[in-house]
């Protein structure tokens, strides 16, 4: 049977970035599974497509025998001499799938291609394109809320940014630019999903990162992180250069640089502190912007500190709802209670 779809599998391997040899091979697979509601005995179907020919044949090969075993691999003699007359014994025989039968069915299997196989090997490439990117921050443009989940636009492949990793509060309007880190590509029965946050910390990470170019150079190490999303963030520092304070060079001059990033977190508040390897001076620091006169062990294998604060610090060591306490104990690993000195 002659065909013309070589130009179409050209185009279509062009516009979706698909090699022809992969969709090529869908088309094949998806006739012999149609060819299936013909050859209805389990046989091995032969696909001969050369479509830079325009040749398609859809074949099956049985043996003539007097009285058939197997029917996906034997033919009855009679069966055979009705398909081809001078048929004997022992011929090994070709059976064509009919031309109207093969000329709807290739018709049929051309359109699942491009609905389905075409389709897999595109989420392939953009699965080989998103994956080793977990981590890295895109820029996506809003199109639209469905499901209760916001999806952007990054480079014409749609992501996902669930409600639970906006920013409080945080609207879109259509076609607003929207930054986020990718936090999982993923493959499952609702095919390729990508997904993003802003109010995970390693958005907080990214950001810092492409503020402060001593963090990206590595001559800064964030060795912790933290956050409330929306309302506050705590990020401890270090450095091994005598000549650099880890904590200045984040805030930047004037608070230039730590601003630009709370701009970007809708406001978010960020304490810069210096790490410690001392439970008590970090946990000291941790409770930053409030003055702390001294930090004392209460239970060392419960981990818990006590911090004993002087009475008009009292309310920002706790901070609006327990916050700033709540996020220096996390950043700090040990449970602190904060006493009036």
């Amino acid at each position: 049977m002659k065909i013309n779809v070589w130009n179409t599998i050209l185009q279509l391997s062009k516009e979706r970035g698909v090699g022809t040899s992969i969709i090529i091979a869908a088309i094949e697979e998806s006739l012999r599974v149609a060819s299936a509601k013909y050859f209805t005995h389990q046989e091995d179907v032969i696909v001969d497509f050369r479509p830079e020919k325009g040749d398609l044949r859809v074949h099956v090969s049985k043996k003539v025998v007097e009285n058939p075993q197997n029917l996906a691999s034997e033919i009855a003699l009679k069966e055979a001499r009705a398909i081809k007359a001078d048929a004997r014994l022992g011929d090994l025989m070709d059976i064509d799938l009919p031309s109207d039968t093969l000329g709807r069915i290739a018709a049929q299997a051309a359109k699942k291609v491009l609905f389905q196989k075409v389709r897999d090997a595109e989420q392939e490439k953009i699965f080989g394109q998103f994956a080793p990117r977990t981590g890295e921050t895109v820029t996506g443009i809003f199109r639209r809320f469905e499901n209760q989940t916001a999806i952007l636009d990054v480079n014409e492949t749609e992501v996902i940014l669930s409600l639970r990793d906006k920013l409080p509060m945080e609207e879109f309007r259509r076609g607003d630019k929207v930054k986020a880190v990718i936090l999982q590509v993923q493959k499952g029965s609702k095919g390729l999903q990508i997904y993003v946050s802003r109010s995970h910390p390693k958005f907080l990470l990214k950001l810092l990162e492409l503020e402060i170019p001593e963090i990206a150079a590595g001559v800064i190490v964030i060795k912790d992180a933290v956050r409330q999303p929306g309302e506050r963030a705590k990020v401890a520092v270090m450095t091994k250069e005598r000549d650099i304070d880890p904590v200045g060079a984040c805030i930047g001059v004037k608070g230039n640089r730590i601003l630009a990033i709370s701009k970007e977190l809708q406001g978010e508040k960020i304490d810069v502190i210096e790490w410690s390897a001392n439970p008590g001076g970090y946990a000291k620091a941790a409770l930053s912007p409030a003055k702390v006169d001294k930090v004392v062990v209460l239970n060392k294998e419960g981990k818990v500190l006590q911090a004993l604060v002087p009475k008009d610090q009292i309310s920002l060591a706790i901070g609006k709802k327990g916050i700033n306490v709540k996020l220096a104990s996390w950043l700090v690993g040990w449970k602190i209670e904060i006493k009036e000195n």
